[in-house]
């Protein structure tokens, strides 16, 4: 139907604006490993020819068999049609070369998802690895060999020799558990010197802010928030109330000291009974000053050269998007914002300065703390719940606190994926799943007689939701040991196929054991860089 003509052309058009969702569909299909193949139907009134039926191919009988490989052939060949229409020379195709930039890891659902094991694993590749938001709530394992590293503050990326780590701007540090870290590297042989910088801008917790957690989570009692009493929430208090203190402010000693007796004091009025040593917590901050200040740099004008010198940088995200103060389940939520926004304020970057946004999800669900859970399974002798509890060893890194468990929530992760823009998924813990029967994925929410198009922002909405699931054959076999996605179990590739059609964001990582190498990469082609939203 292709004809010479400025008519024909503004027809040609036409079907493109038609059927976008047709030609968009090819991109989804494409990563859950066929390409969508149309087929037109000139019998339409006359009007215009129409898509009407689909076959489906193998990607491996495409030229390119990526997500980004397909789209830009799709692309391609659209150029060349229209090339053909107006009678023009078909261009020849480039190589595009992928630009340079900040790449960040995130959880996408309550935390615990395993985001240090991704971020160990790329941060062999990586000249500088940075925290951001959160402090000391955060808990992230690496498991090496018969060695297990927990890491509170550090970005996981320590464990990689020849990268630099920044606790930026944005996290607010217990100085005390910071040290304990340190020390605990250097017993374990890992060398750091040199290799640690801390923002002269990031906040201190101190050790009254855990009491005042503690306290304030008490007095809720049965309304308890589920916090992790680490005193994030009081000292992300004392910044917003401008009376905190930062990381830089150790270096003069004359403006520390009396800031710190003057916030002592406010919160010794405030809390009836609290009791704070000011004069050993002063010699305690005293005799670490040095050391602290040898760490402590500009971390704004750090990353931003670095930037500019052409180095790699990873940002390591800390808890998750569900439990960010402004987009999560509030108020059963963290102090800081764990999404993508946080990277901007908490490191002093641009936007345009960011590149791979990855997002960590489990194969399944779990939350620690209070708050609405959709998607939640009892936890009984002999039910799945416990199967995940026990299997997946579901207990809290930084608390030790058991966590509820319960199946992937796609409605959850459709959100998280909106609010951060993720370019490609981290699917953990896989392996977890083995054994099941039948394993099930919560599909939608229905509240009362509809469907809920979002996440609602009322927990009372979001506490009675029904979740509507679907259901999908389990797998026995041991999946341990795979390398490759296409030696998964059937069912197993089955489910993970299906959940990333439903979430709309490829799969490019896939977890299947504890240990730090137990991962399938499927490659970079598994990533939307580049593709307009």
């Amino acid at each position: 139907f292709f004809v010479h003509g400025q008519r024909e052309r503004m027809l040609f058009r036409n079907v493109l604006s038609r059927n976008a969702r047709a030609f968009g569909a090819a991109a989804a299909t494409a990563s859950a490993g066929l390409v969508l193949v149309t087929s037109k139907d000139n019998d339409n009134n006359g009007d215009s020819p129409r898509i009407t039926t689909t076959t489906f191919q193998s990607v491996a009988q495409c030229e390119t068999p990526t997500v980004i490989g397909l789209l830009k052939e799709i692309s391609q060949k659209l150029s060349n049609l229209e090339s053909i229409v107006s009678g023009a020379r078909i261009p020849e195709v480039r190589q595009q070369t992928t630009k340079n930039g900040i790449d960040i890891v995130l959880g996408a659902q309550w935390g615990d998802e395993g985001k240090g094991k991704l971020v160990d694993l790329l941060s062999q590749e990586y000249d500088v690895c940075a925290r951001v938001a959160g402090g000391s709530n955060a808990g992230h394992t690496i498991v090496v060999g018969n060695k297990k590293y927990k890491f509170h503050l550090l970005p996981s990326g320590i464990l990689n020799e020849k990268a630099t780590c920044v606790v930026g701007n944005g996290v607010v540090v217990h100085l005390p558990s910071f040290m304990n870290e340190l020390d605990s590297l250097s017993k374990n042989g890992i060398r750091y010197e040199g290799r640690v910088l801390l923002s002269d801008r990031a906040h201190l917790v101190f050790d009254f802010h855990q009491e005042v957690d503690g306290r304030n989570e008490a007095r809720l009692g049965r309304h308890k928030l589920g916090t992790t009493k680490k005193g994030i929430g009081p000292a992300y208090a004392s910044k917003i109330s401008r009376n905190g203190l930062r990381v830089g402010d150790l270096q003069n000693w004359p403006h520390f000291e009396r800031r710190f007796r003057s916030l002592c004091e406010q919160h010794m009025r405030a809390y009836q009974g609290l009791v704070i040593d000011v004069d050993a917590q002063l010699e305690y901050y005293k005799s670490i000053a040095d050391r602290v200040g040898a760490m402590t740099v500009d971390t704004i004008a750090y990353t931003n050269s670095q930037f500019k010198d052409g180095k790699k940088i990873l940002v390591e995200g800390a808890n998750a998007t569900m439990l960010d103060i402004d987009f999560g389940t509030y108020p059963y939520v963290t102090s800081s914002n764990p999404s993508v926004g946080s990277v901007l304020t908490g490191l002093g970057v641009s936007p345009r300065k960011l590149r791979s946004i990855y997002g960590t999800v489990k194969a399944y669900c779990t939350r620690v703390g209070e708050g609405p859970f959709p998607t939640e399974l009892e936890i009984s002798d002999g039910s799945v719940g416990m199967h995940l509890s026990q299997v997946g060893a579901e207990y809290g890194t930084t608390t030790g606190r058991p966590r509820r468990c319960g199946w992937i929530d796609i409605p959850q992760m459709q959100y998280s994926a909106l609010i951060n823009g993720f370019t490609s998924l981290n699917l953990t813990k896989l392996d977890v799943l083995t054994g099941l029967p039948e394993v099930k994925i919560g599909k939608r929410y229905k509240y009362k007689d509809g469907y809920l198009a979002g996440m609602p922002a009322s927990l009372e909405m979001l506490s009675n939701v029904e979740v509507e699931y679907e259901v999908l054959p389990g797998w026995t076999e041991d999946i341990s040991t795979v390398k490759n996605f296409e030696d998964l179990p059937v069912n197993c590739q089955k489910y993970v196929l299906r959940v990333q059609e439903l979430i709309g964001v490829p799969i490019r990582w896939i977890g299947v054991g504890p240990n730090r190498l137990d991962v399938i990469d499927r490659g970079e082609g598994w990533e939307l860089i580049g593709i307009d939203e």
